[in-house]
């Protein structure tokens, strides 16, 4: 039997802060834009604050959070592990949930090796 491999994973310190999060709002989403404006930085949102567009994929979750991606970054990443990680500072625009303890959520990236994607779980599409 062979073993999926998860496209998303998450370092101890972004794991502490969506913990913090969690305990003031509950349920949340990530999700990860590709335009110019919001840049390509995740964002944090309640769960339902912010809505996919059709055909922007899921990735995965964390924490049972849903993190998606862009239909169009998708087709640009689709190839990579991501890794979502925390750094001091604010992020782009002010409107992820992390923004007021002067932290930003950014996403380290490699590649899949030819075996990995080979296996890799499933991707959700919007409806």
């Amino acid at each position: 039997m062979e073993t999926t491999i998860s496209r998303l994973s998450a370092t101890e310190a972004a794991l502490d802060i969506i913990f913090e999060l969690e305990k003031k709002y509950g349920a949340l989403m990530f999700y990860q834009a590709g335009g110019c404006c919001e840049g390509t930085q995740p964002q944090c949102f309640e769960k339902g604050g912010f809505f996919p567009r059709m055909n922007d994929a899921m990735i995965g979750t964390i924490n049972g959070h849903e993190f998606w991606i862009d239909r169009d970054l998708f087709e640009y990443w689709k190839y990579s592990h991501f890794t979502l990680d925390v750094t001091d500072g604010f992020g782009p625009g002010g409107f992820s949930l992390e923004t007021p303890l002067g932290k930003t959520f950014k996403v380290h990236y490699r590649l899949f090796t030819p075996e990995e994607y080979e296996n890799l779980e499933p991707v959700k599409r919007s409806e």
